[in-house]
């Protein structure tokens, strides 16, 4: 069973392989490839309004993470944005979709009203799918937006949830 809390400082180690690991193949995030930790690290984890979570098997090993902050300031601050990363070795098993839904009424509780995803690369069709089922409907698709390292230019869709 996987549990899903506050990520700390101590979670970091346990991030990084993946999440670089992720950034550098450059399929699904619009990070440049050669991040580096510390630049990542700033980037993830994040102090309020933004959260991190971290989900960890039963083992206590981190699996996957996910930061939510305010998708803008001012008159936009009450949508939710949010970034999920799974181990690619733990993929496929519901890590994201324990995480997405832990994250989803976290956002509700924390009176977000709406949550938009600005940057979901078209190609990456298990999140899209993943994100339609849990409610986000596809609001636009900004034509090659995103270098795919082998696909080449393709779309960003934009994609949103009332909470």
């Amino acid at each position: 069973m996987l549990q899903v809390r506050e990520a700390t400082d101590a979670d970091w180690p346990a991030i990084w392989p993946f999440l670089h690991e992720i950034v550098a193949a450059g399929e699904t995030f619009c990070w440049d490839r050669d991040t580096c930790e510390a630049d990542a690290r700033a980037m993830w984890l994040h102090d309020p309004p933004g959260r991190t979570v971290v989900a960890v098997d039963d083992g206590g090993a981190v699996v996957g993470t996910a930061e939510t902050h305010p998708n803008h300031g001012g008159g936009g601050a009450h949508v939710a944005n949010a970034g999920f990363m799974v181990d690619p070795e733990r993929a496929g098993g519901g890590i994201g979709r324990t995480l997405a839904v832990a994250t989803l009424d976290e956002a509700r509780r924390r009176g977000y009203r709406s949550m938009q995803f600005s940057a979901v690369v078209e190609t990456n069709t298990r999140a899209v799918a993943l994100w339609r089922s849990l409610g986000f409907t596809v609001v636009g698709t900004v034509p090659e937006a995103f270098r795919h390292p082998t696909a080449g230019l393709v779309g960003l869709h934009v994609m949103h949830r009332v909470l």
